[in-house]
């Protein structure tokens, strides 16, 4: 979904917001990755594609792509990547996970998927597992 957070869609479309202690609301599924690794996650551990959007056409409106043409390739995925890094900068840990939502056919992952795509080649493809469920 392009929502920036789950606080404002309507709990029948989407289900129940989790809020974090640093009081994002996040997805639910966030809640149960933080009881399942007993560990406080925040909003840095939570991205939406609307997010990742706004976050892009942000730093355009404020010039920092120097008059540039913004595109989906390099500017939304490296703004994805620098999220997926990000987390694992701001405290030391062994393992990043993420996951990326919705249907790898749809339209909407292609942003995620090459992003993916793209940190398996800069960190070295022994150091990237993708596990695809359904």
């Amino acid at each position: 979904y392009l929502n920036v957070d789950p606080g404002t869609m309507s709990p029948y479309q989407h289900g129940e917001v989790f809020v974090t202690d640093d009081g994002a609301e996040t997805d639910l599924d966030l809640g149960h990755y933080e009881r399942f690794i007993d560990e406080n996650l925040s909003q840095s551990n939570n991205v939406t594609t609307g997010r990742i959007y706004w976050s892009v056409i942000s730093k355009e409106r404020r010039g920092e792509y120097l008059g540039g043409t913004v595109q989906v390739i390099p500017h939304i995925t490296n703004a994805i990547k620098e999220r997926v890094y990000r987390v694992s900068k701001e405290k030391d840990v062994d393992v990043v996970i993420t996951e990326i939502g919705g249907t790898v056919g749809d339209i909407e992952s292609q942003p995620f998927l090459e992003a993916i795509r793209q940190i398996k080649y800069e960190v070295g493809r022994e150091n990237v597992c993708f596990i695809h469920v359904t």
